[in-house]
């Protein structure tokens, strides 16, 4: 099967290299794709948000099957436009992408359909937001822009004169542009973060195999949120207990209340979690797979994903083997000097004697390729390097042995990417 992956960052390197695998595979295009991607698919210079362009290209090259990977596109209708033209896709279509391009109504969804998480209201008035703040008088307090905004929309605010600046920066100032026009204000949930991807074919839902991210771009925790600088793979804190809680409690009726609405998910549905001592919660959803918990996740799968993919779209997941295997998995990113801020691009990339092996890969986020076929970084993010182990000790001392050996003027990690699950194994 010739097969188009639209997207060109780290997750849809760890998709492309996961796909090859299968005996199902033919040609794979990426649209856009990067510099490493480049060397396990064709790159076709379409963005990501052209839709007209990506089907035009879909149609022209007769592909059989199509996998959407960013938000973006799946929010603005990518799945529908392929669809029509009748390219069968991974992902869900417009109306179910909601669940991430809205904020509010992914909060509303769950207040109707008793899924839990935290306390919330909307507003789309500036004065009434801070006016309802100042009521609530409860710190710290969570303000988030409706709409998606590359992952940063959204302000923990420690007091009143931060959440009403917070206020005003997302809907007057328009930080994220028109995804500020609403905003929505919740409870700050105390707990245990957990991100649970699942197939889903709007039936039956597969979990995958649980992740913890690490949001901050310092070691401890510290400096500005980032789109995330390494996962490890599962999280110890997703028992079994709570796995059986959350299937219950929230993804069979996430699924349930989606089609109740007309809004059928079929795709890859990532649950952010809060493990609070009350039982878990939603804190929010994505209607994709998640950067970087992919490239922690895939790399344990054993089924064959593309025939998950075509399984999700074709309705018969319930007949598909999904299964992971019982080790663990470590991604560090390591990122451009200044990131999530103001960084250089144009680096040279020095991998050492790093080589891909059955047990450590390395996925491009922001990279190119040169003429002479060097790789320079394009990015906040430039790579992902994962490993995979017996356990996550193992996983953890084999990706950091690599990353220690790859280099660019400016490029930094964190030094402590599965340090607090590890401390969770050991007590």
């Amino acid at each position: 099967m010739d097969i188009l992956v639209v997207g060109g960052g780290g997750r849809e390197h760890a998709i492309i290299k996961a796909i090859k695998k299968s005996p199902l595979c033919g040609k794979i295009y990426c649209l856009p794709g990067n510099g490493g991607i480049a060397s396990d698919a064709e790159c076709v210079d379409i963005g990501a948000k052209d839709i007209p362009a990506i089907t035009a290209f879909a149609v022209e090259k007769k592909v059989d099957f199509a996998i959407v990977a960013p938000d973006d596109p799946l929010v603005l209708g990518a799945v529908d436009a392929l669809a029509e033209k009748g390219i069968p896709c991974f992902g869900p279509n417009k109306a179910a992408a909601m669940i991430e391009g809205s904020k509010a109504f992914a909060k509303d969804l769950m207040r109707k359909y008793g899924i839990p998480t935290a306390t919330y209201q909307t507003f789309d008035n500036a004065d009434e937001a801070i006016r309802y703040i100042s009521d609530q008088n409860s710190y710290p307090t969570v303000i988030k822009a409706d709409g998606l905004a590359l992952g940063k929309g959204v302000i923990i605010a420690e007091n009143f004169e931060e959440a009403k600046n917070a206020v005003k920066s997302i809907m007057l100032d328009k930080a994220f542009g028109e995804s500020g026009n609403k905003i929505v204000i919740e409870e700050y949930l105390t707990g245990v973060e957990v991100s649970v991807l699942a197939f889903t074919d709007g039936k039956t839902i597969k979990p995958m195999v649980s992740s913890m991210d690490h949001k901050r771009a310092l070691d401890g925790d510290k400096g500005l949120n980032t789109g995330g600088m390494g996962t490890v793979a599962p999280n110890p804190y997703y028992t079994k207990e709570v796995a059986d809680a959350c299937m219950e409690k929230i993804f069979l009726p996430t699924v349930q209340a989606m089609n109740s609405e007309g809004r059928t998910f079929k795709g890859c549905l990532y649950f952010g979690l809060m493990i609070t001592k009350t039982g878990p919660k939603v804190i929010e959803y994505n209607c994709r797979f998640g950067d970087p918990e992919t490239q922690v996740v895939l790399p344990l799968l054993k089924s064959d994903l593309l025939q998950i993919m075509l399984a999700v779209s074709q309705g018969t997941l319930s007949e598909t083997e999904v299964v992971f295997d019982n080790g663990a998995a470590c991604c560090v990113i390591i990122a451009s000097g200044g990131y999530p801020q103001h960084y250089e691009k144009g680096k040279k990339i020095d991998f050492g004697d790093v080589r891909e092996s059955d047990d450590l890969l390395i996925y491009h986020a922001g990279t190119k390729l040169d003429k002479d076929g060097s790789l320079f970084t394009a990015g906040g993010r430039v790579l992902g390097v994962t490993a995979t182990g017996k356990d996550l000790a193992e996983a953890v001392e084999k990706a950091y042995k690599a990353v220690e050996k790859i280099s660019f003027e400016g490029s930094f990690y964190r030094k402590d990417i599965g340090k607090k699950a590890l401390a969770v194994l050991q007590r």
